[in-house]
C-alpha cells in the first residue's frame, strides 16, 4: 500500500465503521456512533504514523496509543482486527462474558496500557507516559484520542498545563470534536477555535482540521511529529455516526447499538477485509535507566521521637540510591511530606506536579506503564480529590505507591480541611490495594522499601507529629502482618491500633495494668491485607476487642477487623473520629475525638 493512498485510507475507515456497527450489534449495546466519528482519524494514524510491534507489546520503542474516550472501544477493537491481531469471531464477542474485549478497554488486552472509560483520564496518563519517554531518552510518541465532551473535565486542563509547561513534544492529543455528548450538544459544539484558544494558552501547538479528510489528518499528524518543545493537539471536526443517515449527527443515538445494523453496513459499502500493516519501530535502543546500589535504610534509636513522614522521606532517598527505577512525585508539599529529601538527592527522578493531585496520580500511572516504580505523595486529605484516578488504577492493575501525610486529627491546629479522615476507607475499597499505616520511624522505613515490589495500588499513611521509636532498626514488617506489643495469659481484652493510636494504646494498657486489668495490644500496621490469623487468635482468647483509629469509624481499621472476625463472634468496640473537629493541639484533638489513652482505658472498663 502506498503510504498516502487516500482511497485505501477511505476504505480502511469504512471497514472500521462497519466493524464498529457489527460489534455493537452482536453485543446489543456499546458506542458505535462515537467510534464512527473517529474512524478516519485512527485509520490514518495506524496506516501512516503509528510505530508499534504487535508481536512485542513490551518493545520499549513502541509508540503508545491511549483511548481517553474509552467508550469508543468498538473502534479500537476494529483497529486490532485490521492489524490482524484480533479475528472476526473475537471481535463479535465484544462485551460478552469472558471476552477480553470489554465494554471499555482494559489491560486484559495486551496492547492496552491502561484502563479507560472514566472520562478525562487518558490525557493525564498520557502525560505520564510522555514524561517517562523523556526520562528514558527514547523517541517513542504518545497518541491520545480524546472526545470533546471530556474536555469539560478539570483533569484535562491539569494535563494541558503540565504538558505545556514541560514542553512534552512527544505527546499528541487528537480530539474528536463530533459536537454531541451523551444527552445533547457539547458546551462548544463544533467551535474548534474555542478549544484551540484554551490549549494554546497552555503552550500547545494547535491544529484545526476536517476530521473526515485523510489528507488533512495526515498533514496534522506529520506536523505533530515534527514539532519541537511543545505538545500538539489536533482538533478534528467530525460527525457522530458518520456514514449512516439514521444516526449521523443526530441526538439520541449515543451509547446504543444501531436499530438496523444490516442496513447501516450496506449503507457503508458492506463488510471488507482491509488489512493495515502498522510499522514496527526502528532500532533497538534500550531505555535509559539509572544505576542500582545497595540498600541502607536510615536507623532510628529506640526512645527518640521522629515523625513517620520524616522517616518516609529519608527511607525513600535511601531506596533511590539502591534502585534506579524508583521515581518520586509530589503535589507541591514536598517540604511537608518530606519527599524533598529524595528530590534533593535525585532531581532528575523527582517530579513536581504542583497542586494538581489528579495529574500527579495519573502521571504515576503513566510512569509505571514504562516500568518505573513511582511514589506519589501529598496530604492524605488531598488524595481524596484524585479518588477516581486511584479507582481506575485498580482497574488497570497499575502498580503505584501513594503516600498520604498529615493524617487524622493528630495534625492539630490546622483544622478539619487538612485532616485525612477518609483515606483508609477510600484506599481499602480499591481493587487489589494494599494499605499500610506505620507507627514509628523504623517501621516506616521498612515499609517504604517493602512497597517497591508490591503489585497494585499501595498506600502508606504517615503522621505529621513526632512519635516515639518503639522498634529496633532493621526489623522486617511484611505486608499482611502485625506486631503483638502486649500479651499475657490473663488478658481480658485486646486493643487493636495503628499509627498514632498505637502509642495511645500502649499508654492505656499501662494505665489499665496499674488498675489490675491486663490487656493485650496489637499493632495492625497492615490495614489491608489485615493479619487475620492474629485477629482470630485475639478474638478466641480474650473475646473482647477494642479498635482505635485516627480516622472515621466508617471503612477504616475497625471495619477491617470486623471483616476478619465477625464470624468468630467476639465483642468488638470501635473507637474512631465521629464528630467534626475544630482547631486544637494534637493532644486535645485526640482527647476530643475520644481516641486518646484515657478514652481507650475507659472503653475497656465499660466493655468489661
Amino acid at each position: 500500500m502506498p503510504e498516502r493512498d487516500l482511497q485505501y485510507l477511505a476504505e480502511l475507515a469504512a471497514q472500521l465503521r462497519v466493524d464498529s456497527v457489527r460489534a455493537a450489534a452482536a453485543a446489543g449495546s456499546g458506542h458505535p456512533t462515537s467510534s464512527m466519528s473517529a474512524a478516519d482519524l485512527m485509520a490514518v494514524l495506524f496506516a501512516c504514523h503509528l510505530r508499534y510491534d504487535f508481536t512485542d507489546p513490551r518493545n520499549p520503542a513502541n509508540d503508545h496509543l491511549i483511548f481517553s474516550k474509552g467508550h469508543a472501544s468498538p473502534l479500537l477493537y476494529s483497529l486490532y482486527k485490521a492489524a490482524g491481531v484480533v479475528d472476526d469471531e473475537e471481535l463479535l464477542s465484544f462485551r460478552k462474558r469472558g471476552s477480553r474485549l470489554e465494554g471499555h478497554p482494559t489491560p486484559r488486552v495486551p496492547w492496552v496500557d491502561v484502563a479507560t472509560g472514566s472520562l478525562g483520564q487518558g490525557l493525564p496518563i498520557g502525560v505520564g507516559v510522555a514524561m517517562a519517554g523523556r526520562l528514558e531518552r527514547l523517541p517513542y510518541r504518545v497518541w491520545v484520542l480524546c472526545g470533546d465532551s471530556e474536555l469539560a473535565e478539570g483533569s484535562i486542563w491539569e494535563a494541558a498545563e503540565h504538558a505545556g509547561d514541560e514542553g512534552l513534544a512527544n505527546l499528541t492529543a487528537i480530539v474528536d470534536v463530533n459536537r454531541l455528548g451523551q444527552r445533547g450538544p457539547t458546551r462548544h459544539g463544533w467551535d474548534t477555535g474555542a478549544y484551540a484558544r484554551r490549549f494554546g494558552a497552555f503552550g500547545w501547538h494547535t491544529i484545526e482540521i476536517d476530521g473526515h479528510d485523510p489528507g488533512q489528518i495526515d498533514f496534522a499528524l506529520s506536523d505533530a511529529c515534527n514539532m519541537r518543545r511543545r505538545p500538539t493537539v489536533i482538533l478534528a471536526k467530525t460527525r457522530k455516526g458518520e456514514g449512516v443517515l439514521e444516526v449521523e449527527n443526530r441526538e439520541g443515538a449515543h451509547g446504543k447499538a444501531l436499530k438496523d445494523p444490516d442496513k447501516a453496513v450496506e449503507e457503508l459499502g458492506g463488510p471488507r477485509n482491509v488489512r493495515v500493516d502498522v510499522r514496527r519501530p526502528e532500532g533497538g535502543a534500550a531505555p535509559h535507566r539509572f544505576p542500582d546500589g545497595s540498600l541502607e535504610l536510615p536507623r532510628y534509636v529506640v526512645g527518640e521521637s521522629v515523625a513517620t513522614r520524616t522517616a518516609y522521606g529519608e527511607a525513600l532517598a535511601a531506596l533511590g540510591r539502591a534502585r534506579g527505577d524508583v521515581v518520586a512525585l509530589d503535589g507541591e508539599v514536598a517540604d511537608s511530606t518530606k519527599t524533598e529529601t529524595f528530590g534533593e538527592a535525585f532531581p532528575e527522578r523527582f517530579f513536581e506536579m504542583y497542586i494538581a493531585e489528579q495529574q500527579m496520580v495519573a502521571a504515576a500511572i503513566g510512569l509505571q506503564v514504562r516500568g518505573w516504580k513511582p511514589y506519589a505523595a501529598t496530604f492524605a486529605a488531598f488524595l481524596t480529590r484524585a479518588h477516581d484516578f486511584i479507582r481506575m488504577a485498580g482497574v488497570s492493575r497499575a502498580s503505584i505507591r501513594l503516600v498520604g501525610s498529615h493524617a487524622g486529627v493528630a495534625i492539630g491546629e490546622d483544622g478539619p480541611s487538612q485532616m485525612g479522615l477518609e483515606d483508609l476507607a477510600m484506599l481499602r475499597a480499591v481493587h487489589g490495594s494494599t494499605v499500610l499505616y506505620p507507627c514509628d520511624a523504623n517501621q516506616t522505613a521498612a515499609l517504604t522499601a517493602e512497597m517497591a515490589d508490591v503489585e497494585g495500588v499501595s498506600y502508606l499513611r504517615t503522621t505529621r507529629g513526632s512519635t516515639p521509636v518503639i522498634y529496633e532498626p532493621g526489623q522486617h514488617f511484611p505486608v499482611g502482618g502485625s506486631r503483638v506489643l502486649r500479651q499475657s495469659a490473663g488478658d481480658r481484652a485486646t486493643i487493636l491500633a495503628a499509627g498514632v493510636t498505637v502509642h495511645e494504646a500502649l499508654a492505656a494498657a499501662d494505665e489499665l495494668a496499674a488498675a489490675g486489668i491486663p490487656v493485650g495490644v496489637i499493632d495492625l500496621y497492615s490495614v489491608k491485607p489485615v493479619d487475620a490469623a492474629a485477629l482470630a487468635e485475639a478474638a478466641t482468647t480474650t473475646g473482647n476487642l477494642i479498635t482505635v483509629e485516627d480516622h472515621r469509624l466508617e471503612g477504616g481499621l475497625g471495619d477491617a477487623v470486623m471483616d476478619a472476625v465477625s464470624e468468630l463472634g467476639p465483642r468488638v468496640i470501635k473507637l474512631g473520629v465521629t464528630g467534626l473537629p475544630g482547631s486544637a493541639t494534637p493532644e486535645e484533638q485526640l482527647a476530643d475525638a475520644r481516641i486518646d489513652r484515657h478514652a481507650i482505658a475507659a472503653a475497656v472498663k465499660r466493655l468489661l
